[in-house]
C-alpha cells in the first residue's frame, strides 16, 4: 500500500511536471511570434516603432519603454540573432512555473531597461530582447542553486559551459551592441532566481513531541534527490 501511494506520488508530480512544461513551451512559443509580428509592423513602418519606443538613456519620457524595448528590433538580423536563444533558454526558465516566468520576465525587462537609462551615454534608442536573453541564461544558470533542484543544478552547469560565450558582449566596452541592457538583463536573471526561489520545497524536520504519525525521513542523499527529480521530469 506505501509503495503504491509513493508510486502514485511520483506519477503525479511527474504529469503536473509535463503539463507546466507543455504549456511553458506554448507560451515560450507565442511570445517568440509575437515579437516576429511586431517585427513585420515595424520593418514595414521603417522601425518607426523603435525610433518611437527605445530607451533613451536619461529621458524622462521614454520610462515607458523599458516594457516595450525588448519587443522591437532594428534589423531582421537583429531579430534573428535573438529569437534562437530566446526561446532555448525561455523554455528552460519557464518549464518549471509560467507565472513565475512572466515575473521573472517583467523584472529582467525593468532591470535591462533600466541600466540602459541610467548609465548609458548619448541619445540613442536602445531596443532588442537580448537583455531577456541574458536574464533568462543568468537565471537558468544559478536557478538550481537557490531552488536545491539536483536537475536545474545540472541544467544550468551544462548552460553556463556551453553558453560562456555570451558573457563576451556584456562587458564594457563591447562595440556595436548594449553591454550595460546585456549586463542589467544578467543582473535581473540572478536576481530573479532568487526572488522567486522554491521557498517550500524543503520543510523544517517534524517538530517535538507529538503523539502519532510517521516519524520523519532521514535526510535524502544527493543521489536519491536526484533520483527523485528525474522521476519528476518522468526520466526515470
Amino acid at each position: 500500500m506505501r509503495d503504491g501511494e509513493g508510486t502514485g506520488d511520483t506519477n503525479g508530480r511527474a504529469e503536473v511536471m509535463v503539463a507546466e512544461a507543455r504549456k511553458a513551451f506554448f507560451v515560450v512559443f507565442a511570445f517568440v511570434a509575437l515579437i516576429w509580428v511586431v517585427q513585420l509592423v515595424n520593418a514595414a513602418d521603417g522601425y518607426d516603432l523603435s525610433r518611437d519606443h527605445g530607451v533613451v538613456p536619461g529621458d524622462i519620457d521614454s520610462l515607458p519603454a523599458l516594457l516595450s524595448a525588448p519587443l522591437l528590433h532594428w534589423s531582421w538580423n537583429h531579430i534573428e540573432a535573438n529569437s534562437g536563444p530566446l526561446f532555448v533558454f525561455g523554455f528552460l526558465a519557464a518549464y518549471r512555473g509560467v507565472t513565475r516566468f512572466l515575473g521573472l520576465t517583467l523584472l529582467v525587462a525593468l532591470t535591462s531597461g533600466a541600466a540602459v537609462w541610467l548609465f548609458e551615454r548619448g541619445g540613442v534608442d536602445t531596443v532588442g530582447a537580448s537583455g531577456l536573453v541574458f536574464g533568462y541564461f543568468g537565471y537558468v544558470v544559478v536557478r538550481g542553486l537557490f531552488d536545491r533542484h539536483l536537475v536545474d543544478t545540472l541544467i544550468g552547469v551544462v548552460m553556463a559551459a556551453s553558453f560562456a560565450y555570451l558573457l563576451t558582449v556584456a562587458v564594457p566596452g563591447t562595440p556595436g551592441v548594449s553591454w550595460l541592457g546585456h549586463l542589467g538583463g544578467l543582473a535581473g536573471g540572478v536576481l530573479g532566481a532568487w526572488l522567486f526561489r522554491d521557498r517550500g520545497k524543503r520543510s523544517a524536520g517534524g517538530g517535538g513531541g507529538g503523539g502519532g504519525g510517521e516519524a520523519p525521513s532521514a535526510t535524502a542523499s544527493p543521489r536519491a534527490d536526484l533520483h527523485k527529480e528525474l522521476g519528476d521530469l518522468g526520466l526515470l
